[in-house]
């Protein structure tokens, strides 16, 4: 029951911690990248939906997404959602091509990616303590149940707590390293 509980821990652990560099690979470093658009919505006839699913999205050059509406009425909506999608982009639609030139990091954009950066990361070490927090609570209630010893449940909340701070390590190696990447010019 104890290796349960360490176990299901661990694999939501592992989970955080994906999704984390998931999130951190979208934040390029000046460099175009088709999936900086991945989260913005389109208010496609009154329904949120993703960009990408009603339109299609391509590299021009190293700098510049071309982003080219299925429908033709649905450029001026699709370069709003863009806009609007707080990302800092400043898109341009040619009849039925939407142009989004990806700016130069300035100090100050590179000052508010890292901002961005640390953001995920906290939010990644939240998840990893309520796991922590899930996972105590899991053992608690087999102590309550008798179903093991204080000293088993003691020594699983210890191995439980060993997990949390190695996952978090991994996280500030993740957030360094990506800071790095940003302030290389």
């Amino acid at each position: 029951m104890i290796a349960d509980v360490k176990k299901n821990a661990e694999q939501k652990m592992v989970k955080s911690l994906e999704s984390l560099k998931t999130d951190l690979g979208k934040v390029r470093t000046g460099r175009a990248h088709t999936g900086i658009l991945d989260h913005v919505m389109v208010d496609y006839y009154g329904n949120p939906t993703a960009i990408n699913q009603v339109s299609n999205i391509t590299l021009m050059d190293a700098r510049t997404i071309a982003v080219q509406p299925w429908e033709g009425k649905m450029v001026g909506a699709v370069e709003k959602a863009i806009r609007d999608a707080d990302l800092g982009l400043n898109p341009s639609s040619q009849g039925n091509l939407i142009r989004v030139p990806m700016p130069a990091l300035t100090e100050e954009r590179r000052r508010d990616l890292i901002k961005l950066v640390k953001t995920e990361g906290e939010n990644a070490k939240v998840a990893m303590r309520n796991v922590r927090r899930d996972a105590n609570a899991q053992l608690k209630d087999l102590l309550k149940d008798k179903a093991i010893s204080e000293d088993d449940e003691r020594r699983a909340q210890e191995d439980i707590q060993k997990l949390t701070d190695k996952y978090i390590a991994e996280i500030d190696k993740a957030l360094v390293a990506k800071e790095a990447d940003l302030m290389a010019v």
